[in-house]
Protein backbone atom coordinates (compact mmCIF):
# COMPACT_ATOMS: atom_id res chain seq x y z
CA UNK A 1 0.00 0.00 0.00
CA UNK A 2 2.51 2.28 1.19
CA UNK A 3 4.51 1.69 -2.53
CA UNK A 4 1.28 2.26 -4.59
CA UNK A 5 0.29 5.93 -2.42
CA UNK A 6 4.25 6.49 -3.49
CA UNK A 7 3.76 6.25 -7.12
CA UNK A 8 0.22 8.15 -6.63
CA UNK A 9 2.05 10.83 -5.39
CA UNK A 10 4.61 10.69 -8.08
CA UNK A 11 2.30 11.84 -10.43
CA UNK A 12 2.66 14.48 -12.84
CA UNK A 13 -0.47 15.93 -12.39
CA UNK A 14 0.20 19.02 -14.82
CA UNK A 15 1.23 17.08 -17.85
CA UNK A 16 -1.27 14.42 -17.26
CA UNK A 17 -4.27 16.53 -17.32
CA UNK A 18 -2.69 18.92 -20.24
CA UNK A 19 -1.97 15.74 -22.27
CA UNK A 20 -5.23 13.90 -21.90
CA UNK A 21 -7.52 17.39 -22.70
CA UNK A 22 -4.66 18.05 -25.67
CA UNK A 23 -5.35 14.71 -27.55
CA UNK A 24 -8.81 12.84 -26.75
CA UNK A 25 -12.34 13.99 -26.71
CA UNK A 26 -13.47 15.54 -23.26
CA UNK A 27 -15.44 12.22 -22.07
CA UNK A 28 -12.25 10.47 -22.60
CA UNK A 29 -9.76 13.09 -21.54
CA UNK A 30 -11.59 13.10 -18.54
CA UNK A 31 -10.69 9.36 -17.74
CA UNK A 32 -7.28 10.09 -17.76
CA UNK A 33 -6.30 7.39 -19.81
CA UNK A 34 -2.50 8.46 -19.77
CA UNK A 35 -0.99 9.53 -16.59
CA UNK A 36 2.62 10.75 -16.78
CA UNK A 37 5.00 10.17 -13.80
CA UNK A 38 7.73 12.58 -12.57
CA UNK A 39 9.38 15.04 -15.36
CA UNK A 40 8.86 15.07 -19.27
CA UNK A 41 9.63 17.29 -22.00
CA UNK A 42 6.78 17.54 -24.62
CA UNK A 43 8.90 18.38 -27.50
CA UNK A 44 5.93 18.04 -29.63
CA UNK A 45 2.43 16.26 -29.50
CA UNK A 46 1.09 17.55 -32.41
CA UNK A 47 0.33 13.97 -33.92
CA UNK A 48 -2.56 11.44 -33.17
CA UNK A 49 -3.08 8.96 -30.24
CA UNK A 50 -5.38 6.28 -31.04
CA UNK A 51 -6.56 3.89 -27.63
CA UNK A 52 -7.86 0.43 -28.97
CA UNK A 53 -8.98 -0.68 -25.58
CA UNK A 54 -11.36 -0.44 -23.00
CA UNK A 55 -10.43 3.04 -21.84
CA UNK A 56 -9.60 3.65 -18.05
CA UNK A 57 -7.84 5.59 -15.89
CA UNK A 58 -3.85 4.69 -15.81
CA UNK A 59 -3.94 2.38 -18.61
CA UNK A 60 -0.91 3.79 -20.20
CA UNK A 61 1.95 4.85 -18.06
CA UNK A 62 4.89 7.22 -19.00
CA UNK A 63 7.54 7.40 -16.20
CA UNK A 64 6.15 4.65 -14.38
CA UNK A 65 8.69 2.51 -11.84
CA UNK A 66 8.51 -0.65 -11.67
CA UNK A 67 11.91 -1.23 -12.04
CA UNK A 68 14.47 -1.84 -8.97
CA UNK A 69 15.92 1.58 -10.22
CA UNK A 70 14.20 4.36 -8.06
CA UNK A 71 15.51 7.33 -8.94
CA UNK A 72 15.29 9.64 -12.54
CA UNK A 73 17.62 11.22 -14.51
CA UNK A 74 14.96 13.84 -15.01
CA UNK A 75 15.53 13.52 -18.56
CA UNK A 76 12.14 11.80 -19.80
CA UNK A 77 11.01 13.05 -23.32
CA UNK A 78 8.11 12.74 -26.01
CA UNK A 79 8.27 13.83 -29.65
CA UNK A 80 4.99 12.48 -31.01
CA UNK A 81 4.61 14.30 -34.50
CA UNK A 82 3.34 11.08 -36.19
CA UNK A 83 0.68 8.30 -35.01
CA UNK A 84 0.74 6.06 -31.72
CA UNK A 85 -1.31 3.60 -30.93
CA UNK A 86 -2.29 1.61 -27.94
CA UNK A 87 -4.23 -1.60 -28.25
CA UNK A 88 -5.05 -1.79 -24.50
CA UNK A 89 -2.89 -1.09 -21.38
CA UNK A 90 0.95 0.15 -21.46
CA UNK A 91 3.76 1.09 -19.66
CA UNK A 92 7.04 3.37 -20.43
CA UNK A 93 9.57 3.75 -17.59
CA UNK A 94 11.50 6.67 -16.61
CA UNK A 95 13.85 8.67 -18.49
CA UNK A 96 12.91 7.14 -22.02
CA UNK A 97 12.67 8.79 -25.21
CA UNK A 98 9.79 8.21 -27.80
CA UNK A 99 9.90 10.17 -31.00
CA UNK A 100 7.58 9.28 -33.43
CA UNK A 101 7.84 11.69 -36.93
CA UNK A 102 5.24 12.76 -38.97
CA UNK A 103 5.27 9.82 -41.30
CA UNK A 104 5.86 7.06 -38.62
CA UNK A 105 3.28 4.72 -37.17
CA UNK A 106 3.90 3.18 -33.63
CA UNK A 107 1.74 0.54 -31.81
CA UNK A 108 2.20 -1.10 -28.34
CA UNK A 109 0.20 -4.39 -27.72
CA UNK A 110 -1.43 -5.45 -24.81
CA UNK A 111 1.00 -4.85 -22.01
CA UNK A 112 3.84 -3.61 -24.21
CA UNK A 113 6.46 -1.94 -22.35
CA UNK A 114 9.64 0.20 -22.27
CA UNK A 115 12.17 -0.29 -19.45
CA UNK A 116 13.85 2.69 -18.28
CA UNK A 117 15.69 4.93 -20.49
CA UNK A 118 15.39 3.51 -23.50
CA UNK A 119 15.58 5.40 -26.74
CA UNK A 120 12.02 4.54 -29.26
CA UNK A 121 13.03 6.41 -32.76
CA UNK A 122 10.32 5.67 -35.03
CA UNK A 123 10.66 6.81 -38.81
CA UNK A 124 8.46 4.73 -40.54
CA UNK A 125 6.58 1.73 -38.52
CA UNK A 126 7.27 0.10 -34.67
CA UNK A 127 5.17 -2.23 -33.56
CA UNK A 128 5.22 -4.58 -30.01
CA UNK A 129 3.10 -7.22 -29.70
CA UNK A 130 1.32 -7.87 -26.65
CA UNK A 131 3.33 -8.49 -23.41
CA UNK A 132 6.68 -7.29 -25.30
CA UNK A 133 8.63 -5.63 -23.04
CA UNK A 134 12.03 -4.25 -23.91
CA UNK A 135 14.93 -4.06 -20.99
CA UNK A 136 16.72 -0.93 -19.44
CA UNK A 137 19.49 0.84 -21.65
CA UNK A 138 17.95 -0.54 -24.96
CA UNK A 139 16.61 1.10 -28.46
CA UNK A 140 14.63 1.09 -30.92
CA UNK A 141 15.33 2.33 -34.45
CA UNK A 142 13.93 2.19 -37.99
CA UNK A 143 16.29 4.49 -39.40
CA UNK A 144 20.11 4.31 -40.79
CA UNK A 145 19.30 8.19 -40.23
CA UNK A 146 21.99 9.00 -42.72
CA UNK A 147 21.82 8.42 -46.45
CA UNK A 148 23.80 4.84 -46.99
CA UNK A 149 26.14 4.13 -50.07
CA UNK A 150 27.16 0.59 -51.46
CA UNK A 151 30.03 1.63 -53.32
CA UNK A 152 30.16 -1.84 -55.22
CA UNK A 153 26.89 -0.99 -56.91
CA UNK A 154 26.58 2.77 -56.48
CA UNK A 155 22.77 1.83 -54.72
CA UNK A 156 21.86 3.18 -51.55
CA UNK A 157 20.77 1.49 -48.71
CA UNK A 158 16.64 2.33 -47.54
CA UNK A 159 16.96 4.60 -44.85
CA UNK A 160 13.89 3.65 -43.38
CA UNK A 161 12.51 -0.51 -42.26
CA UNK A 162 9.89 -1.70 -40.63
CA UNK A 163 10.20 -3.09 -36.56
CA UNK A 164 7.85 -6.13 -35.67
CA UNK A 165 8.15 -7.31 -31.97
CA UNK A 166 5.99 -10.67 -31.57
CA UNK A 167 3.87 -11.48 -28.90
CA UNK A 168 5.42 -12.30 -25.67
CA UNK A 169 8.60 -11.02 -26.94
CA UNK A 170 11.58 -10.43 -23.47
CA UNK A 171 14.25 -7.99 -25.22
CA UNK A 172 16.92 -7.99 -22.75
CA UNK A 173 18.65 -5.08 -21.74
CA UNK A 174 21.01 -2.80 -23.49
CA UNK A 175 19.80 -4.74 -26.64
CA UNK A 176 19.51 -2.54 -30.56
CA UNK A 177 16.58 -3.29 -32.49
CA UNK A 178 17.28 -1.71 -35.71
CA UNK A 179 15.83 -1.48 -39.08
CA UNK A 180 14.25 -4.26 -41.05
CA UNK A 181 13.90 -6.22 -37.71
CA UNK A 182 11.31 -8.53 -37.23
CA UNK A 183 11.08 -11.44 -34.51
CA UNK A 184 8.63 -14.38 -34.06
CA UNK A 185 6.18 -15.13 -30.65
CA UNK A 186 7.79 -15.66 -27.67
CA UNK A 187 10.71 -14.86 -28.40
CA UNK A 188 14.23 -13.96 -25.94
CA UNK A 189 17.00 -11.59 -27.08
CA UNK A 190 20.13 -11.80 -24.88
CA UNK A 191 21.47 -8.97 -23.56
CA UNK A 192 23.81 -6.45 -25.21
CA UNK A 193 22.85 -8.02 -28.50
CA UNK A 194 22.07 -6.34 -31.77
CA UNK A 195 18.67 -6.95 -33.69
CA UNK A 196 18.74 -6.44 -37.87
CA UNK A 197 16.78 -8.96 -39.42
CA UNK A 198 13.80 -11.36 -39.53
CA UNK A 199 14.10 -14.08 -36.87
CA UNK A 200 10.69 -15.59 -37.71
CA UNK A 201 12.47 -18.19 -40.01
CA UNK A 202 13.61 -19.93 -37.07
CA UNK A 203 9.85 -20.13 -35.26
CA UNK A 204 8.85 -19.21 -32.05
CA UNK A 205 9.77 -20.20 -28.69
CA UNK A 206 13.44 -19.11 -29.40
CA UNK A 207 16.52 -17.24 -27.74
CA UNK A 208 18.62 -14.81 -30.12
CA UNK A 209 21.86 -13.49 -29.52
CA UNK A 210 25.32 -11.77 -30.41
CA UNK A 211 25.98 -8.76 -32.61
CA UNK A 212 24.46 -9.12 -34.79
CA UNK A 213 21.83 -11.50 -33.32
CA UNK A 214 21.28 -15.19 -34.47
CA UNK A 215 19.72 -18.37 -33.47
CA UNK A 216 21.35 -19.21 -30.14
CA UNK A 217 18.72 -22.47 -28.52
CA UNK A 218 15.40 -23.35 -29.77
CA UNK A 219 12.25 -24.75 -27.48
CA UNK A 220 13.31 -21.90 -25.02
CA UNK A 221 10.93 -19.57 -23.16
CA UNK A 222 9.72 -17.32 -20.80
CA UNK A 223 7.43 -18.82 -18.31
CA UNK A 224 5.21 -15.23 -18.38
CA UNK A 225 2.54 -17.00 -16.76
CA UNK A 226 4.19 -17.16 -13.75
CA UNK A 227 4.64 -13.69 -13.56
CA UNK A 228 1.69 -12.29 -15.24
CA UNK A 229 0.18 -11.24 -11.82
CA UNK A 230 3.25 -9.81 -10.29
CA UNK A 231 3.75 -7.91 -13.64
CA UNK A 232 -0.04 -6.52 -13.29
CA UNK A 233 0.06 -5.84 -9.82
CA UNK A 234 3.52 -3.31 -10.29
CA UNK A 235 2.05 -1.55 -13.20
CA UNK A 236 -1.19 -1.97 -13.78
CA UNK A 237 -0.98 -0.08 -10.74
CA UNK A 238 -4.86 1.62 -11.11
CA UNK A 239 -6.54 -1.29 -10.87
CA UNK A 240 -4.50 -3.02 -7.98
Amino acid sequence: MKRKIRRHQSVNWGKTIYFNLKKFPLGTALKLPVIFYGPVKFTNISGKVILEGPVRKGMIGFGLQFERMTTSKGIAELALEGTLVFKNRAHIGKDCFVFVHRDGYCEFGDMGCLGSNVKLICTHRIVLGNWAGIGYESQLVDTTAHPMKDLTTGEYVPMSGAIEIGNYNTISNRVSIMNNTKTPDSCVVASNSMCNRDYTEHGNNILIGGIPAKLLKSDYIRDWESEKEMLLRNKDIWRY
